[in-house]
C-alpha cells in the first residue's frame, strides 16, 4: 500500500520490503493555465500574444557524502549527464515541456550499486532558464513525486508538493538516504531562488 507523505515526513523504504533494490523516482508537474479573461476579439488576441513559452522542468538526483557534493560534476545525473558511472543511478530522459498525463521525468536507483560513501541521493527539479524565461515554480501546479518497487512496479510512497513556491527557480523534493541497514526517503519540498542547476550545487550542496 502506498504511503501518502507531507513535508518533512520520513518513511522507511526498504523496511518491510525483504531484497528491495531497484526503485523508480517518477516526478510530475503540470503548467499552470493562465485566467481566461473576457473581452472580446482583442482581448483574446492580446492574451495568445502573451502567453508564456513552455516551462522546461529538469529533474536531477544528486549523490552526497552526508550533505556534500564530493565529485562535481561526476556525481550529479540529469539530462546532461543520464548515467552516473557506477550504474546506481540513471534519468530516463529529459521532458521539454511537462505536457501530457502521468510522470514526467524518471529517475531509477538501484540501492544494491550505490557504492557506501554515499549516504544521501538528493532529488531536485529547477526551471531552465527561469530567469530570462520569466518563470517560476508558481506556475507549476500538481507537481510530485512517487517511488516505485521496479520488482513489482508498486508504488511504495507518493509526495504532493502542495506548498505555494512562487517565486522559486528550483525544489529540493526530498532525499534517498540511508539509514544504518534501511534506506529511507524525507519529503523535503524546499522551493530555492537558485536560477540554475549549477547556482544550487554551489549554494546549497558545497
Amino acid at each position: 500500500m502506498s504511503v501518502s507523505l507531507s513535508k518533512g515526513q520520513k518513511v522507511s523504504l526498504s523496511k518491510e520490503r525483504a531484497g528491495l533494490t531497484k526503485i523508480r523516482a517518477a516526478l510530475g508537474w503540470d503548467e499552470a493555465q493562465p485566467e481566461k479573461k473576457s473581452g472580446g476579439f482583442l482581448s483574446s488576441l492580446f492574451s495568445a500574444m502573451s502567453a508564456p513559452t513552455d516551462i522546461d522542468c529538469d529533474a536531477s538526483a544528486i549523490l552526497l557524502v552526508g550533505n556534500k557534493l564530493r565529485r562535481d560534476p561526476e556525481d550529479v545525473v540529469y539530462y546532461g549527464n543520464l548515467n552516473h558511472s557506477s550504474g546506481a543511478v540513471n534519468h530516463m530522459g529529459d521532458n521539454l515541456t511537462g505536457a501530457g498525463d502521468g510522470d514526467c521525468e524518471v529517475i531509477e536507483i538501484d540501492l544494491a550499486k550505490v557504492p557506501n560513501l554515499y549516504t544521501r541521493i538528493a532529488i531536485v527539479v529547477n526551471i531552465y532558464n527561469a530567469v530570462s524565461r520569466h518563470q517560476h515554480f508558481g506556475m507549476i501546479k500538481n507537481a510530485y513525486i512517487r517511488l516505485i518497487d521496479t520488482s513489482n512496479n508498486q508504488e511504495m510512497c507518493k509526495y504532493d508538493l502542495s506548498d505555494d513556491y512562487s517565486g522559486a527557480y528550483a525544489v529540493i523534493v526530498g532525499e534517498v538516504y540511508r539509514d544504518g541497514a534501511e534506506w529511507k526517503f524525507n519529503a523535503i519540498g524546499e522551493g530555492t531562488k537558485d536560477h540554475s542547476l549549477r547556482a544550487l550545487l554551489d549554494k546549497r550542496f558545497k
